[in-house]
């Protein structure tokens, strides 16, 4: 079975690498996707945990970008590490300002605590804290009461258009895909994909822990229209989901086959250009 969005401690993930993969070796997972956000970080811890175990790792992240003034979320397959990682460098330099911002925001309002010391600090990282500091009981809280989009400590992003950030991923030979597009708040999936299309994209997250069969089967049906390939993963976060678990799609392999034949057209398309 196949797991095509998972994230590890290196972003908002509980579960090392290391951890990640041994528990979806036992789950019945033989292909991995690490998409931690914004970073590449755990791709060879999980490359060395699944050799001998059968477990194929592909390599992902989940890039950060908004459309509409709104967080949209890409998932890139297979980029070139050394062609991207100048540019996931500042991308972390600007997530770890926007986590500073919001914890002087916190502090300015009597909340006080420090910034945990994690590769990419975000929102998660702070909701645990308010939990460990007793300003709150659940993680949830945090976003209802400080953090979510327009609250008293939020911070969006540094600006990357979604238009942008697909352009440069292709430029870097990845697979765009759109993650989980009806969690998306800044208007119709229907009206925002041709442009996203226009800019390069080349997938579709089509299952998710979140989306419904109905949801899913919208998302197939315009998969289709613009000819582009459908992915799926749980969006697994550890113990920070409780109603997310490895291999619950219970997807197929075929999808792997389906990503790696689009990652071929995308490394031809960009020798052509070059």
């Amino acid at each position: 079975m196949l797991e095509l969005h998972c994230h590890t401690t290196y972003s908002d993930g509980t579960y090392t690498p290391r951890e990640l993969v041994y528990a979806a070796y036992e789950s019945g997972v033989r292909a991995l996707a690490i998409t931690d956000h914004d970073t590449m970080a755990g791709w060879d811890e999980a490359m060395e945990a699944a050799r001998g175990l059968g477990v194929e790792i592909v390599p992902g992240l989940e890039l950060s970008t908004t459309h509409n003034n709104c967080s949209l979320h890409v998932l890139a397959f297979y980029p070139d590490r050394e062609k991207l990682s100048a540019f996931l460098a500042e991308r972390r330099l600007g997530r770890i300002r926007r986590a500073e911002t919001m914890v002087s925001k916190l502090n300015d309002l009597g909340i006080h605590i420090e910034l945990p010391n994690v590769e990419i600090p975000g929102r998660p990282h702070i909701a645990r804290a308010l939990v460990r500091a007793g300003y709150i009981t659940r993680e949830q809280e945090a976003y209802d009461r400080y953090l979510g989009d327009g609250k008293s400590a939020y911070v969006a992003y540094e600006p990357l258009s979604a238009v942008d950030g697909i352009a440069m991923l292709r430029a870097c030979g990845a697979v765009p895909v759109w993650a989980h597009p009806y969690l998306f708040q800044g208007g119709p999936v229907a009206e925002v994909l041709p442009e996203l299309v226009a800019a390069g994209l080349m997938g579709l997250e089509v299952y998710h822990s979140d989306a419904s069969l109905r949801s899913s089967g919208r998302l197939k049906a315009l998969a289709e229209q613009y000819g582009l390939i459908c992915t799926g993963g749980s969006d697994f976060h550890g113990t920070n989901k409780d109603h997310v678990y490895l291999n619950m799609l219970k997807l197929p392999l075929s999808l792997l086959d389906e990503l790696k034949a689009a990652h071929k057209k995308a490394q031809r398309e960009l020798s052509l250009s070059v």
